[in-house]
């Protein structure tokens, strides 16, 4: 019988790193939307949603790779690839999982409700086969930045009852398209000798010598798209452009670091725990705006 401790394994929360990453974007959809600051229900909501399908997420990529798993040295003490949890435990776990992202679209306000929940049924299909990808598409990440993308038209929706959002609603979905494409390329850039051996692909793979270059384009993308969509949403305070400005240098010198020859591979989980921090950053910026 699989133990807790697996159990928080195989959703990732024993590492809330990743799990924190992916309500970043729609923290920025949230203090974006012209209905901005949000009440904290829906905050709440929010968050909760955002774990549940995130744990999916993770559970679905773990029954994909269960068997790839324990080829890369990454992995291959994550619960399914060791044995530590079964299949019928794992399919058991994500079916809970998706229930409970359910539950939480049905608990929002009724003029809401029906957008949302018609986005977050979009949203199952790319989220279950991402972890296919890397089988068939030279570029996984940039399907897993598609699926992240739901993380900010969802809140949206579910602050204003619409995706009529315009300009600041693109260049938020820009910006989260492209940090995450950036910072997932960095993550597979630690599996890149495993990848190759055991024969599946990434972007790390795919971009070879120019993914540093690339990963530097995104995070310039990503500061550009969440600068233009702050002008166009008449945010003036001096805190968010501040944090703007130490975020944006902050994530140009971590793409920088890439291109040293010698970074070993603890260095490319690090990246990602910064890009935690530095987005998290941009989101206090946001709100300290809204309050100002």
């Amino acid at each position: 019988m699989a133990t807790a401790q697996a159990l928080l394994e195989l959703v990732r929360w024993h590492r809330p790193s990743g799990r924190l990453i992916l309500l970043i974007p729609a923290g920025w959809a949230l203090w974006l939307n012209p209905q901005a600051p949000p009440s904290a229900p829906l905050v709440g909501w929010i968050v909760l949603g955002g774990l549940a399908v995130s744990a999916a997420g993770c559970i679905a990529n773990d029954l994909w790779d269960r068997r790839i798993d324990p080829l890369v040295e990454r992995t291959r003490n994550r619960p399914l690839a060791s044995g530590r949890v079964g299949v019928p435990t794992a399919f058991a776990l994500l079916l809970v999982c998706l229930l409970a992202a359910l539950l939480v679209v049905l608990a929002l306000p009724q003029a809401v409700r029906s957008l949302c929940l018609a986005l977050a049924l979009a949203t199952l299909p790319p989220v279950l086969l991402y972890p296919s990808a890397k089988r068939w598409f030279p570029y996984p990440q940039l399907v897993l930045a598609l699926c992240w993308g739901f993380a900010v038209l969802i809140p949206w929706a579910a602050a204003s009852g619409t995706l009529a959002g315009g300009w600041p609603l693109l260049l938020v979905w820009l910006a989260t398209l492209a940090w995450t494409f950036g910072f997932d390329t960095v993550y597979a850039m630690s599996d890149r000798d495993d990848d190759r051996q055991v024969g599946v692909r990434s972007s790390a793979l795919s971009l070879g010598k120019a993914a540093p270059t690339v990963v530097a384009g995104c995070y310039a993308v990503t500061a550009a798209a969440l600068g233009g969509a702050a002008l166009l949403r008449g945010l003036e305070g001096a805190g968010f452009w501040l944090a703007w400005a130490i975020a944006s240098a902050g994530m140009l010198r971590e793409a920088w670091q890439l291109r040293r020859l010698d970074l070993p591979r603890s260095a490319y989980g690090l990246h990602f725990s910064r890009q935690v921090q530095l987005g998290a950053l941009l989101l206090l910026g946001l709100i300290l705006a809204s309050r100002g």
